[in-house]
């Protein structure tokens, strides 16, 4: 068994338990798209929110999901497709890159600052 991390208080281990090292990934390199969607994000200081429109590959924008924090946003997102039956977001690395965003944005707005989306 490896070492016991020492975080780590009053756990037990599975028996396949393992750390596992994790490389640095290039953003472009790396790169892959969702087929779902993708998302633009903006920063609206006029009226204090965020702004999310859901995109498909005809440039076309479909939905655009407004809120003042980024868990009402994608919480709302989430929803709103499950609801209906849509397949906007199919990679777990686009949900996580949705919630990085997001957080990202709700900092800039409460600090005025400019958000510029990754």
């Amino acid at each position: 068994m490896e070492e016991r991390p020492n975080w780590v208080k009053d756990k037990t281990y599975a028996k396949d338990f393992e750390i596992i090292e994790c490389p640095s990934l290039d953003p472009y390199k790396d790169f892959k798209t969702d087929l779902g969607c993708y998302i633009l994000i903006k920063v609206m200081f006029d009226t204090s929110q965020i702004s999310v429109a859901i995109c498909n590959y005809k440039h076309e924008i479909l939905k655009e999901f407004r809120g003042k924090k980024a868990q009402d946003i994608w919480s709302t997102i989430f929803d709103y497709e499950e609801k209906n039956n849509l397949k906007w977001f199919n990679r777990k690395d686009h949900i996580a890159y949705l919630g990085k965003e997001l957080k990202k944005a709700e900092i800039a707005l409460a600090l005025g600052t400019t958000y510029y989306q990754e």
